[in-house]
């Protein structure tokens, strides 16, 4: 019998003599699994301690400087961390607290050079003109970074929206199904790459796409754009999922004529398809070289769903024609169906080894598909350090 069954035996054997309520094992380790507890509040407050560090660092050039000048013979000087102290702060404080900083730099040197009685030797006013040429830089230093940050704010709000744009956020309920998408990038601060997902609501049932286009930059993304057009056109109007394949076949295939060089002849996107029908208990699969998905059940029991036949990438078409068969398996209530991209399962440790999601997943139990994304994102950031190679997307689909 499938996994998922209703005899009570059955159920009870499979769950490894659990009763329900009871914790759900860990297979591998043989420990139980309770909740993991997110590392990310730990690590936000090391942050924020650290830039409360960072941030009191010209207020401590000053402190040293002025305590080097006063236990040092009058010969020696600390100039180095007077001129320091408001370059350190241009990038870091207001341009009030930056010319503040200067000011207050300016006014130790003045105090301590009238307290030695060297105020009127050529070296020592020397050194005050160029502690105060020095803080003045800092200012117009200052006015440069906040100008610069400003534009880099507008370009992250740019990206941000194209984001939006390109990947919509699905919503978190459609035709009684839950959902969670989520997208991590490689790239520190992008938005967006070659991953993309989408849910289409249509008449037929609830349908899916997970995908990676080959390449990055700006050509990933436009294919990105045409994949999801071209879905959501096709999502609502074929009557069968392999007909959907099929029309993301033609769109692929047209932008690849208009594409210049490499692209033009080696361009493709692996992805998988999924279609939940309403009111029926099946899921439908058509997978196109991509990461098989995977059905976590609600007793934490996890079936792989694999193409029973090879299929090429999306946009591939003139390598040959093979027919999109649609696969079938049972989806029941309570089990939620996990799609993702190879940056999930190419992920490395410092060992190189790859993460696997159905090792780390078996026998663990998810209330909401968010809970199941926010699991498997920081599982997956433990295990390659947060140094992943390629970007990621996973998108989570139960049936209450």
């Amino acid at each position: 019998m499938r996994p998922g069954d209703v005899d009570g035996e059955g159920a009870y054997a499979r769950a490894g003599g659990r009763l329900p309520g009871d914790p759900v094992p860990d297979p591998g380790l043989g420990a139980v699994v309770e909740p993991v507890p997110s590392t990310v509040p730990d690590q936000r407050r090391r942050a924020l301690r650290g830039r409360s560090l960072i941030r009191l660092l010209p207020v401590l050039l000053i402190v040293v400087a002025v305590l080097y000048d006063i236990l040092t013979p009058r010969y020696f000087t600390a100039a180095p961390l007077y001129t320091a102290a408001p370059l350190v702060a241009a990038p870091l404080y207001s341009r009030r607290g930056t010319a503040l900083t200067g000011a207050a730099v300016v006014a130790a040197v003045i105090g301590l050079q009238l307290t030695k009685g060297v105020i009127h030797y050529v070296d020592s006013l020397t050194e005050l003109i160029t502690i105060a040429t020095v803080a003045a830089l800092a200012v117009f230093v200052n006015a440069f970074v906040r100008r610069t940050g400003e534009r880099l704010v507008t370009v992250r709000e740019i990206a941000e929206a194209a984001q939006r744009a390109v990947l919509p956020e699905p919503a978190e309920r459609i035709g009684g199904f839950e959902i969670a998408a989520c997208y991590e990038a490689a790239q520190a601060d992008a938005f967006i790459g070659g991953d993309l997902y989408a849910v289409q609501d249509s008449a037929r049932g609830i349908r899916l796409i997970v995908g990676d286009v080959r390449g990055k930059g700006m050509g990933a993304v436009a294919a990105v754009a045409v994949v999801i057009g071209a879905f959501r056109e096709a999502a609502e109007q074929e009557a069968t999922l392999e007909a959907v394949a099929q029309r993301l076949e033609r769109a692929l295939a047209r932008e690849g004529t208009r594409r210049d060089g490499l692209d033009a002849f080696e361009g493709f996107t692996t992805a998988v398809l999924a279609e939940l029908p309403h009111g029926d208990g099946v899921v439908r699969i058509v997978n196109r070289g991509h990461p098989p998905p995977l059905l976590l059940y609600a007793d934490g029991t996890l079936c792989p769903l694999p193409a029973r036949e090879s299929a090429l990438p999306l946009g591939m078409g003139e390598l040959g024609v093979w027919p999109d068969r649609a696969d079938e398996a049972p989806f029941p209530g309570g089990a939620t169906l996990l799609l993702y991209t190879d940056g999930l399962s190419e992920a490395r440790d410092a060992r190189g080894e790859f993460y696997d999601p159905q090792a780390r997943l078996a026998g663990r139990a998810f209330r909401h598909p968010t809970e199941l994304l926010d699991t498997l994102a920081e599982d997956v950031r433990r295990h390659s350090g947060g140094g992943m190679t390629d970007d990621m997307a996973l998108l989570a689909v139960r049936r209450p």
